[in-house]
């Protein structure tokens, strides 16, 4: 997983309208990346729906919020839609930021393992650089704890 103090993988994903971002078109503002696992499930919409209800916090502190998971952009759409989410999600279906941020990982469910995404997210200050890692991001909790580490910069 990428660390703090370290330059954040300049990706190139499409939004749910088909819109390639770019981690550079973000320079000048702070960045929030978060990584999900899957949208429409039970943990994903909490964080999903925690994000929409801070985003004029993040808005007033200069800050840009994008989810990303390897669902398909009409997932993106019907999942923005449902939830009238405010922010940026990116589809990452061949897992290249996935994988370059160091979130695909093996899980393990009932026994079980496999490999899926972990729920981790990144704070990216205005030069591109990781400022804040949250490896165990909580659903409920994580934007909260986020707009109160933005505030205390």
């Amino acid at each position: 997983m990428l660390a703090e103090n370290t330059k954040a993988y300049d990706f190139a994903l499409e939004d749910a309208d088909g819109k390639v971002h770019h981690l550079h078109d973000y320079l000048g503002k702070k960045v929030v990346v978060y990584f999900y696992p899957k949208d429409h499930t039970a943990g994903c919409t909490k964080q999903a729906c925690a994000f929409r209800n801070a985003f004029q916090d993040f808005h007033d502190e200069n800050t840009v919020v994008i989810g990303i998971s390897k669902d398909s952009k009409d997932s993106h759409r019907k999942f923005i839609d449902k939830y009238d989410l405010p922010f940026i999600l990116l589809s990452d279906p061949t897992l290249d930021a996935i994988e370059q941020y160091g979130v695909w990982v093996e899980k393990n469910m009932y026994g079980k393992k496999y490999m899926g995404v972990a729920r981790a997210t990144f704070v990216i200050d205005e030069q591109g650089t990781i400022i804040k890692v949250y490896k165990r991001a909580n659903p409920q909790k994580n934007a909260e704890e986020i707009v109160e580490y933005l505030k205390s910069l």
